[in-house]
């Protein structure tokens, strides 16, 4: 999930927020404003409902973003690189680049972040009571009633043992912990989620068609995403189980030859016509590899354009480009090219290019692993040795 806005580093973590938010935003304020308040404390005016639920709301996404900090926090105490978080429609997204080292540091990493919203929730109910014995006004009282209510609601929510929810997570640590294996585990935990995720769009599409709530529709779409995430681990796992030990050296391809980033586009047209690469490293001059540009990309620059635009114009930089070693295992790779914009890793040795790894690189060797290992040798979706 893409970063619209960037909200700069907490507690040294990138964090984002992608516009979804602003919809998930103004429902829960509308619904606070228009329905819960009112309810629970009729006869205010609009305008006291309306900032209640704006501060309330505003609140409750701060404490998704604690949710979310928590987890960064305990990866990187555990060996993992946080690569940021992401605010978005259904919560927050915690990207980590790579694994956890054990079953202990997967423990660690999913349970801080329930734990974080239960004891949030039981702080918001406690400040409610407090509240209230002081004989505040009745919207006070609410507002952290509310929060207490939700941050509970969801801890319990995100500790259903299915994947991709925390509570998932702690199924794929268990089993990992009893069986040793890591495969196996992922396997498990998606398979639960995605076993959670069809309920939960059954349920949520019969309570539109049977009672008319719109709020079936918010947890079939859920439900929806549950199914997708899960489907994507599983087809992981697969992945995972037919790579094991191969090595990006294996997959790599040489060449082809970098190009200089300040050549322009008719000037790299002309000295290549045809090629049988569909992506080409560039290089500054002193040869270190500053970016990619794809066939897409030339393709998108208008032919009266060619002599003025450059390379570099229309590269993808370094940073939307999976770097690998040539020892790096293929299932990181996998990981890491499911997250880069350009879809091609460079192969490096140190700041030297040595080749380079496209798609079809990846998806030939996925069917020559699947000749060497059928699927009949395997009883649980996993392909085995």
């Amino acid at each position: 999930m893409g970063e619209t806005v960037k909200l700069g580093r907490i507690l040294g973590v990138k964090v984002g927020v992608n516009w979804s938010v602003l919809v998930v935003f103004v429902l829960i304020a509308w619904g606070l404003a228009a329905t819960v308040f009112p309810r629970q404390e009729p006869g205010h005016r609009g305008s006291a409902y309306w900032t209640a639920a704006l501060i309330t709301a505003v609140l409750f996404f701060f404490c998704l973003l604690a949710h979310e900090l928590s987890h960064a926090i305990v990866a990187r105490r555990n060996g993992l690189k946080v690569e940021g978080i992401t605010l978005w429609l259904l919560g927050g997204l915690t990207r980590m680049d790579g694994d956890p080292p054990s079953a202990g540091a997967e423990l660690r990493v999913a349970g801080i972040g329930p734990l974080v919203s239960l004891i949030l929730g039981a702080l918001f109910t406690g400040l409610a009571l407090a509240v209230r014995a002081a004989g505040a006004p009745g919207l006070l009282v609410a507002m952290p009633a509310w929060l207490g209510a939700i941050n509970i609601l969801l801890a319990v929510f995100n500790s259903v043992p299915a994947a991709p929810l925390d509570g998932g997570r702690l199924l794929r640590a268990l089993v990992w912990w009893r069986t040793g294996d890591r495969t196996r585990s992922v396997l498990a935990a998606a398979m639960t989620g995605r076993a959670f995720g069809w309920l939960l769009v059954a349920g949520g599409t019969l309570s539109v068609l049977l009672v008319g709530s719109i709020g079936g529709l918010w947890f079939a779409l859920i439900g929806w995403f549950l199914v997708v995430s899960s489907a994507a681990e599983i087809r992981q796992a697969q992945l995972q189980s037919l790579l094991a030990g191969v090595r990006v050296g294996q997959i790599a391809v040489p060449g082809p030859e970098p190009v200089p980033a300040s050549l322009t586009v008719a000037r790299f047209l002309d000295q290549a016509p045809l090629h049988r690469f569909s992506a080409f490293p560039l290089t500054t001059g002193e040869l270190r590899p500053v970016g990619l540009v794809t066939l897409d990309r030339l393709r998108r620059v208008p032919p009266a354009a060619r002599d003025d635009i450059r390379l570099r114009d229309i590269m993808y930089p370094l940073d939307q480009v999976a770097l690998v070693r040539a020892d790096t295992l293929a299932t990181d790779l996998v990981r890491s090219l499911s997250t880069a914009a350009s879809r091609h890793a460079l192969v490096l040795e140190g700041d030297r290019l040595v080749g380079m790894v496209s798609p079809s690189d990846l998806d030939r060797a996925i069917r020559w692993a699947q000749l060497n290992r059928p699927p009949e040798n395997s009883r649980d979706g996993v392909h085995r040795p």
